[in-house]
């Protein structure tokens, strides 16, 4: 049975974009508010050093990635409205527990309910997008939907640098009245939808891919600590592959697996989700990286290091509108090298122009801007080439393994800012370790211009017949 929308009285897919995105910029938000609010959490919560706070970013990150799918395949069986709106609940939940940690720990595993209640409302809101959008203004749709949770990315250092001015518990208590009106609406307007039924996801299999990606972040970001050739990164590296192996055999006997294989056979799927975990790796070290240098080697405060990448997350929306134009002309594959091309470039701006010498308009300012129009070129144009293939009872499904992909991404993102900088003593080793940190996140970011250039031109999501979309 397919999705449908049940018999109610029709939302127009305008008023359910601008609901859902809510929620989806709040998530998104997340990923990125807590990066220039970490050293003002180092400091009250007592934390040590930035391996051991990392992970207040990647236990978000790699629960958020894990559960995408299993929550997906919940709506596409169920309803999406009521799983997009249970999410949102746990985690304007989350949010709140989270402005009330006493220590490092008791935040990590708040921000683990939180990534619980995000990994439920993101792929249900594409899902109620695309079934409530007429089948010619998928593609926009989709570009939009991705723009904003792009959007939300790129602003959290923006609005977590004004709320750190206030208290840094103020990136999480936002998100409470906020998604509490999204809630409301949602109840009011979002119309419901019946899932084709089915069996329950394999719970197994996500269980053994979080435990696969946190030992192999636990062996990046302790590497230097440890060794690389040390007993406890040596087995963190081993236990990784063991639970991979296990995810591998659980999908594969699993009647309802994690990722569907039918998925991997749709138009330019397999590729734009490779594409999503290194341009995301990129992203989350170009950000991360651009953050600890103003605030701890500039010593800028947290608004001032917002402010100053403001320039970037303007660009997104404005590139992701105008890059339809361009697709329709040369097709999503150049498009998204392109976009990974002009990311690189702004890294290696970084890397050729920031001195010990705080100068924002020679250093960060130049780059800033060339990495949103990497980021704009690239975000919306390979998630709508992703899901363009997709059959409309697996929109949630194959959003979610494509969202996936992105947050596995930004976890080793973060991951790889961690080992690649090290420990350095002294202002000279300090920009030598940054340098290399943006030239290896710039070489990550041409690889995953260079796997979008395979993408085939995308077929119009009007051509695909839908009948339950009155």
């Amino acid at each position: 049975m397919r999705t449908s929308v049940a018999s109610r009285p029709a939302t127009d897919h305008r008023v359910v974009l601008a609901i859902v995105s809510i929620g989806v910029l709040l998530s998104s938000l997340d990923l990125f508010i807590v990066n220039v609010a970490l050293p003002d959490m180092a400091r009250d919560l007592g934390a040590a050093d930035l391996s051991g706070l990392s992970w207040v970013l990647n236990a978000y990150a790699i629960v958020f990635a894990a559960l995408l799918v299993p929550a997906g395949r919940l709506g596409d069986r169920g309803s999406n409205r009521t799983v997009f709106l249970l999410g949102l609940g746990l985690f304007v939940l989350g949010s709140g527990l989270c402005a009330l940690a006493w220590n490092v720990p008791s935040l990590v595993g708040f921000r683990v309910a939180q990534a619980v209640g995000a990994a439920m409302l993101t792929p249900s809101s594409l899902g109620l997008v695309l079934a409530t959008t007429p089948a010619a203004s998928r593609a926009t749709a989709v570009r939009l939907w991705v723009a904003f949770g792009g959007l939300g990315a790129a602003l959290g250092p923006v609005i977590g640098g004004l709320l750190v001015e206030i208290d840094w518990r103020w990136v999480f208590l936002v998100n409470v009245p906020i998604g509490l009106a999204a809630i409301v609406l949602g109840l009011r307007k979002l119309p419901d939808s019946r899932g084709d039924g089915g069996p329950l996801p394999d719970m197994v299999g996500a269980l053994l891919l979080i435990g696969a990606i946190a030992t192999m972040i636990l062996a990046l970001v302790k590497g230097h600590d440890w060794g690389w050739t040390s007993p406890g990164v040596l087995l963190a590296f081993a236990a990784a592959v063991v639970f991979g192996v296990g995810f591998v055999v659980s999908s594969a006997r699993h009647h309802s697996p994690i990722l569907d294989p039918a998925l991997l056979r749709a138009p330019n799927f397999t590729l734009m989700a490779t594409n999503g975990v290194f341009f995301q790796v990129a992203f989350a070290g170009m950000l991360l990286s651009i953050v600890l240098w103003a605030q701890n080697v500039w010593e800028w405060s947290a608004l001032r290091t917002g402010l100053a990448i403001a320039p970037g997350p303007l660009v997104v929306p404005i590139v992701a509108i105008l890059a339809g134009r361009l697709i329709a002309r040369v097709g999503a594959g150049p498009v998204v090298a392109a976009g990974g091309a002009a990311f690189a470039a702004g890294l290696l701006w970084w890397a050729s122009a920031i001195t010990l010498e705080p100068d924002y308009a020679g250093g960060i300012l130049g780059g800033m801007l060339v990495t949103g129009l990497g980021v704009g070129l690239t975000l919306p144009t390979a998630f709508a080439a992703g899901t363009a293939g997709l059959p409309p009872q697996r929109f949630a499904t194959g959003s979610a393994v494509l969202s996936a992909a992105r947050q596995i991404g930004l976890a080793v993102g973060v991951a790889v800012v961690v080992a690649t900088l090290g420990s350095p003593v002294g202002p000279h080793e300090t920009l030598e370790a940054f340098q290399r940190t943006w030239y290896v996140t710039a070489a990550i970011a041409v690889l995953a211009g260079l796997i979008g250039l395979g993408t085939r031109k995308p077929r119009v999501i009007a051509a695909q017949p839908d009948p339950e979309v009155a």
